[in-house]
């Protein structure tokens, strides 16, 4: 990651919720195609050496996101994104949850609600994300099963990703 981005992480387990906010070198248009088009998403939402795969996405309020996270031993891992409310190139908010290949919530990982919020200055954008989960121990398992971790090289991923696509002409 550029030293000079923006990047915070803060757990507050008063009120159950982990905010990330973090600087990207591109602008909005793209940073927000990168977080809400599955083909790029695809490139950087899992950490090395996994992979993300979409099953299924309709990013729309009323829509979801259906994808695997990919382990090395080819074990999938599946995630559900529900979208409530969207504003293009501004925020999308939702729930999150771990679930089976068709959708179905497993009731004992932990859930959560999502907002991410995107703006821009000096060519920059900046992305807040703003995980809201529905107990203590819901928040405790999620930063024990190494989320500040994953999504930190998540993130770096996408540095990659939004560079390679600059670069190309995007």
């Amino acid at each position: 990651m550029n030293s000079n981005l923006k990047f915070d992480f803060v757990v507050n387990k008063e009120n159950n919720t982990i905010v990330v906010k973090r600087e990207f070198a591109a602008d909005l248009a793209l940073v927000w195609e990168a977080w809400t088009n599955p083909e790029i998403l695809d490139q950087w939402w899992a950490p090395k050496p996994c992979i993300a795969e979409t099953k299924t996405m309709d990013f729309r309020e009323g829509g979801f996101w259906l994808y695997a996270m990919i382990i090395p031993e080819n074990q999938k891992h599946w995630g559900r994104q529900d979208f409530e409310k969207i504003a293009l190139h501004e925020y999308f908010s939702g729930t999150d949850v771990f679930c089976d290949e068709n959708g179905f919530v497993n009731p004992e990982l932990p859930k959560g609600r999502f907002e991410n919020v995107f703006s821009e200055a000096g060519g920059k954008t900046l992305v807040t994300i703003i995980s809201t989960h529905n107990s203590f121990e819901d928040l405790e398992e999620m930063i024990k099963m190494g989320f500040k971790e994953g999504f930190t090289m998540a993130l770096e991923n996408l540095d990659e990703v939004l560079l390679t696509l600059k670069n190309n002409g995007k």
